[in-house]
């Protein structure tokens, strides 16, 4: 389908249907699937041939909406995971090992960066953080031998930091690596982060992509373009023999699809971080109408930040798509149609007076999701970025006082309403 333009990818890839078949992806929900002998069962096992034989490494609904993000994407190959947090960790395992290390942008989701700087570390693979606004001199500076891989946001949440993706981009192929972007907030409407030099792109298919806050999930997609074999020697697990599957290279055999091939048939194998076929299901769903809400979704938060902004209790407003942000030439740069729905701001009074706004909000829910329809909001510090301690935080962009606001596709009017009574509360 790479023919087709972005609105009809979302509706019309990944599912092409036969005569006489389901017009819309029918929901594979089972366990296995039936050979007539053991041969045919033992090649599958072996991935010497292609088909279904257990649904935690391959199911035809998962792989239905897999390529259909993939050729939204424009990448070559592409993943489910049960989550954006699997597909970030299975992004990472899938290269590194005990001993390794990466960078990663401190303007990543708290939960991101826990995941790095962390529960990895006790894996034996260590993150440098580097701040993404750092000039290419620093950011070179922070490789090492063992460097693996580069990763960052496009749009961070919540710190709305824009991401300079060619910056990173050729700071990672510099020192032979790729760079992972996650995509969640722009995605591939807005953004298609390969077109700028991203190697593998990541997402939180929970979030804009499903739409509805009916299904948690995630997404790895490869471009295909990362020569793993240049640079053999710091990719083994591609480059060398895999002696569980009787010494198969993944270069080798798999090509360009090297990448997913051994994240479906080693992590997924070893780990089961599957999605469900029927949240699969939903997710395409939810995909059919992305290229539809987007936009709708950026022009209410343009404009309730340009409210927020007017406001005399208000100290401050983040919006990439707002004339005068930090971010604004950047996001013009990649996201030249808008950037996602999500803005932040402060109010003079501090963390007090936040919550006693979030608290007299009617219509605006305080909810711990963001990106879907229904307009909510969140306090980070208190919230999703409350294990962080307080460096962290300011070096994630989260000020004490800051408010995530994911704006929905309800009528603006009522949105701005709901700001304007909870902000005469204050």
């Amino acid at each position: 389908m790479s023919d087709y333009r972005i609105e009809t990818k979302c509706i019309q890839s990944g599912y092409t249907p036969k005569n006489g078949e389901p017009r819309v992806l029918p929901i594979y929900q089972s366990t296995t699937f039936k050979y007539d002998d053991s041969d045919q069962m033992g090649k599958l096992f072996d991935l010497e041939a292609s088909g279904y034989f257990y649904t935690r490494l391959q199911n035809p609904t998962n792989d239905a909406v897999a390529a259909k993000i993939c050729d939204m994407e424009g990448g070559y190959a592409a993943m489910l995971t049960s989550s954006g947090q699997a597909a970030n960790f299975y992004a990472i395992m899938n290269i590194a090992e005990a001993g390794d290390h990466i960078i990663c942008s401190s303007a990543v989701y708290g939960g991101t960066y826990n995941l790095y700087a962390h529960t990895i570390r006790k894996m034996g693979i260590q993150a440098t953080f580097v701040d993404p606004d750092c000039t290419p001199e620093e950011l070179d500076a922070a490789f090492r031998e063992n460097t693996k891989a580069v990763v960052g946001e496009t749009i961070a949440n919540p710190a709305l930091t824009v991401l300079d993706i060619e910056k990173f981009a050729k700071a990672a192929h510099a020192h032979g690596v790729p760079l992972i972007v996650d995509n969640t907030f722009a995605t591939p409407v807005n953004c298609r982060p390969f077109e700028w030099g991203a190697d593998i792109v990541t997402h939180s298919t929970t979030k804009y992509m499903d739409g509805h806050a009916s299904c948690v999930g995630g997404a790895i997609v490869d471009s295909g373009n990362f020569d793993w074999t240049k640079y053999a020697d710091k990719f083994p697990g591609l480059t060398t023999p895999d002696e569980t599957y009787h010494g198969l290279v993944y270069t080798e055999r798999f090509g360009k699809g090297a990448y997913i091939t051994k994240a479906t048939s080693q992590m997924m194998r070893d780990l089961g971080s599957i999605q469900s076929p029927q949240n699969a299901f939903l997710l395409n769903i939810g995909l059919e109408t992305l290229h539809l809400r987007m936009p709708r979704h950026c022009e209410n938060a343009l404009k309730a930040a340009e409210f927020l902004k007017s406001q005399e209790k208000v100290a401050w407003v983040n919006c990439p798509s707002m004339e005068g942000d930090k971010y604004y030439d950047l996001a013009k740069k990649y996201m030249p149609n808008g950037t996602c729905g999500v803005i932040t701001f402060g109010l003079k009074g501090g963390r007090d007076a936040a919550v006693k706004m979030m608290d007299s909000l009617k219509m605006i829910a305080i909810v711990t999701h963001v990106a879907d329809a229904r307009s909510c909001v969140l306090h980070p510090a208190s919230h999703t970025h409350r294990q962080m301690n307080d460096k962290e935080l300011l070096e994630a962009g989260v000020q004490p006082d800051l408010i995530r606001f994911s704006v929905g596709i309800e009528n603006i009017d009522d949105i701005i309403d709901d700001l304007k009574q909870a902000l005469e509360a204050v």
